[in-house]
């Protein structure tokens, strides 16, 4: 089976191609050599082959005579590319905007904030890093397109299921299928008390007065915010409309006319007062104080026991889990579907546990499931958000499936995946073959002794 679709199981190392130049290669001071290969109008450079290395290496994944095997990998990808453009396949910045903000807020969660993505990135402004991964997601989702126009019409039959695993079963090499989990949760937000929101806007419309009073908002601002970020840009964000900031602080900001400071207003982090600086054009340079209510260990004791009660009342069999959900739940992403926990970048409910998406999804989940029958509940526990809100949890193992290896009766979807798959490889092989000999491709001559599976060399 040749190489192609197994190896575009992830978007990522897409994106870390591009991405990783400006941080990894700047660290190790290793020399970009320019262009390796040409197909059609696409251009592979050294440095293309070696950012995709890094990114593998860093999966786990080990190729043997890896340029080669990479450098075909990459050349797979830039001649769907290249077809896709003549088929007129076309994808607009709308559709893949959605994609990129996610894949925004996975790094800024992975790196601990949006300064320190844009550090790691080698990025100077949120703008710059969000244009190149649209120009990434595109070609990404052409290639995708493309890669499904080719396979649109594959599918397989029971006995072509059957007869795959019967060759795997074989060649004994039947596959291991990890643990798998499915969980739901009751979330409920630790809130503080109206007297301290009244406390925060009260402090608020104090600063607001006195910055229109003359006070210096950078200084006021290293006083009284606690947006982390502070201490390094004194409150400060250059911002558009198309910016990658909550509604809340874009709505207040453009409301404004320069030298203007907004009344204080909530948004996911906390209370807001937000001064315009300076006008740029569609840009504003934009001042803010963020300020937090504090919460006393008394109102969290009150949400642990509440949720410690809804946990007893599922024990005793008053209630279910779902009807809790329902009832008293607050997390708006799984609390309108029985509060089951999804994936926020693919929407798959179903997770293998130990493995290090798992880990990075839920750091500290692990230790609390890992024993857990299907059916039983963790205790109530403590957590907060990225953007800082408090909450207690309680996770119920909905479904899990021990680690085994391939069985035809109950992992029959999955076999019947596996084999769809590797019918759509080769058509896919068929589709590149014959793409090859009539598509312009130009390899640089330290790769013309590469064995490639397919005949890029035309020899």
């Amino acid at each position: 089976m040749k190489t192609y679709i197994k190896h575009m199981k992830t978007t990522n190392i897409l994106i870390v191609l591009l991405l990783l130049s400006n941080h990894f290669f700047a660290q190790e001071r290793i020399k970009v050599d320019g262009v390796v290969a040409v197909v059609g109008k696409h251009i592979v450079l050294q440095s293309d082959i070696d950012k995709y290395k890094f990114e593998l290496e860093q999966s786990g994944e080990k190729i043997e005579n890896s340029d080669c095997k990479v450098l075909e990998r990459i050349m797979q990808q830039k001649l769907l590319a290249h077809h896709a453009e003549v088929d007129s396949i076309i994808v607009t910045e709308a559709e893949v905007t959605g994609t990129v903000s996610r894949k925004i807020d996975y790094f800024k969660q992975q790196l601990g904030g949006e300064e320190q993505m844009l550090a790691f990135y080698g990025f100077s402004n949120i703008e710059d890093l969000t244009e190149e991964l649209i120009r990434i997601e595109k070609e990404q989702s052409m290639i995708t397109q493309m890669q499904q126009r080719i396979t649109a019409n594959v599918t397989v039959t029971p006995d072509e299921v059957r007869n795959y695993y019967k060759s795997l079963e074989e060649s004994s090499s039947l596959p291991e299928f990890p643990t798998e989990v499915k969980m739901a949760q009751i979330v409920l937000n630790i809130e503080p008390s109206e007297e301290e929101v009244e406390r925060i806007i009260s402090e608020l419309k104090v600063l607001k007065k006195e910055i229109q009073e003359g006070a210096n908002m950078k200084m006021k601002a290293l006083i009284n915010s606690d947006d982390p970020a502070v201490t390094q840009n004194g409150g400060l964000y250059t911002l558009t409309r198309e910016s990658q900031f909550i509604k809340e602080f874009k709505d207040a900001a453009f409301s404004l006319d320069e030298g203007q400071v907004s009344e204080p207003f909530k948004s996911m982090f906390g209370y807001h007062i937000v001064k315009v600086e300076k006008v740029k054009g569609k840009e504003l340079d934009v001042r803010h104080i963020l300020m937090r209510p504090k919460v006393t260990e008394i109102e969290k004791l009150k949400v642990r026991v509440k949720l410690d009660s809804i946990k007893n009342e599922i024990n005793a069999g008053k209630l279910t889990f779902e009807e809790a959900v329902v009832k008293f739940s607050e997390d708006s992403g799984t609390n309108k579907n029985n509060g089951l926990i999804t994936n926020p970048y693919t929407q798959e409910s179903n997770f293998v546990l130990s493995s290090e998406e798992f880990m990075q999804l839920f750091p500290d989940l692990h230790g609390k499931v890992f024993n857990l029958n299907q059916g039983e509940m963790t205790d109530v526990f403590y957590d907060e958000d990225r953007e800082g809100t408090m909450m207690y949890k309680l996770i119920l193992l909905k479904e899990k499936n021990e680690g085994h290896q391939a069985d035809f009766s109950k992992d029959y979807v999955k076999i019947q995946n596996f084999a769809l798959m590797k019918k759509k490889n080769e058509v896919l092989d068929d589709w590149i073959d014959e793409k090859v000999v009539d598509t312009y491709i130009k390899i640089d001559d330290v790769y013309k002794n590469c064995d490639f599976e397919i005949n890029y060399l035309k020899e």
